[in-house]
């Protein structure tokens, strides 16, 4: 069950297939907008995720808005860490 305010609500699940079997029991892909209203933000060697969210939206829980708006990494965890410091990521405006 997904909530009202969940990133995933128009979504929508995946659905029974025409034999009746259950193709997969989960959400759908959710569609990422273009990220508007960004800052750029130097990546430090020891910056995570989570604390970057902290940090811009005093909320470490909405880390996901800085993944998508840097669709280029596939893999929200590989965005951040020694190999990336000093290059410079986006940090999207935080939507009301």
């Amino acid at each position: 069950m997904l909530t009202k305010k969940s990133r995933y609500g128009e979504a929508g699940f995946f659905e029974v297939s025409e034999d009746g079997f259950e193709v997969f029991s989960g959400v759908k892909a959710r569609s990422v907008s273009e990220a508007t209203g960004v800052l750029e933000h130097e990546v430090q060697a020891t910056d995570r995720l989570d604390l970057l969210a902290r940090h811009y939206y005093n909320d470490d829980r909405l880390w996901w808005r800085i993944v998508d708006a840097n669709p280029q990494f596939i893999f929200g965890p590989l965005m951040l860490g020694p190999d990336m410091a000093g290059q410079a990521i986006l940090i999207p405006k935080i939507k009301e």
